[in-house]
């Protein structure tokens, strides 16, 4: 797996702040708002997301199969598959849950960057590509496809479960797979929310009383 680059330092305090004028520091911040950006809701971290979530629907699987194969206490060559899988599917889901864990942690990171740099000072035309709405669409949609299709499959399915045609095993296999669709759904629905949200508030909201300006040989005190 390629490494994930490295986020950008946040702005530094004002009184450290060197940029020669307004116009050099609104070039630093387009270009580090636009590396958030494509960290937070690029095609390539949808791309992820979705596969960590079909990692942990093959490794559900697996453990899914196991739990069934365990209802045949009579076979115990069931039984020896049913350890095997299920060690394969611990082999799958345990990584896909950490690393989407660890995704989290690093998309609040991200998110803390992106209201930090954007909050130096206003650039209208400037800020025009980092709304992204087609992007911002994408996610919206296939993650509410994505939730509906688990919260279906969490509920009507188990719901129209028969006694004597479908086993425990089974349902919890696919209550489980249901709620893995959910849950990667509702990740996707949150980041496309939170972006819509931070561009209402920090890229179009109401300008700040005192933007902060660069700091300029006008500007700094005489020694």
């Amino acid at each position: 797996m390629p490494r994930r680059s490295p986020l950008p330092p946040p702005p530094p305090p004002v009184e450290l702040r060197s940029w020669p004028g307004r116009q050099a520091m609104l070039a630093d911040r387009a270009v580090v708002l636009g590396e958030l950006v494509r960290m937070h809701l690029g095609h390539a971290r949808l791309a992820t997301l979705w596969l960590w979530g079909m990692l942990a629907a093959l490794g559900w699987s697996f453990v899914g199969g196991a739990i069934v194969s365990f209802e045949e206490p009579d076979d115990p060559f069931a039984a020896m598959l049913g350890m095997v899988g299920f060690a394969l599917g611990a082999c799958l889901l345990v990584p896909s849950v950490a690393f989407v864990a660890v995704g989290l942690a690093r998309d609040r990171q991200v998110r803390r960057l992106l209201v930090q740099w954007g909050a130096l000072d206003r650039d209208p035309a400037g800020d025009l590509r980092l709304r992204i709405p087609g992007v911002s669409l994408v996610w919206m949609l296939t993650s509410f496809a994505l939730c509906a299709l688990g919260l279906y499959t969490c509920v009507v399915v188990p719901a129209g479960a028969e006694a004597g045609e479908e086993t425990y095993g089974e349902v919890a296999l696919l209550m489980g797979l249901g709620l893995i669709c959910w849950l990667t759904g509702l990740i996707g629905v949150v980041k496309a929310f939170a972006h819509r949200r931070w561009v209402l508030r920090v890229i179009v909201g109401t300008p700040v009383e005192a933007p902060v300006r660069a700091a300029s040989g006008a500007d700094r005190p005489a020694s």
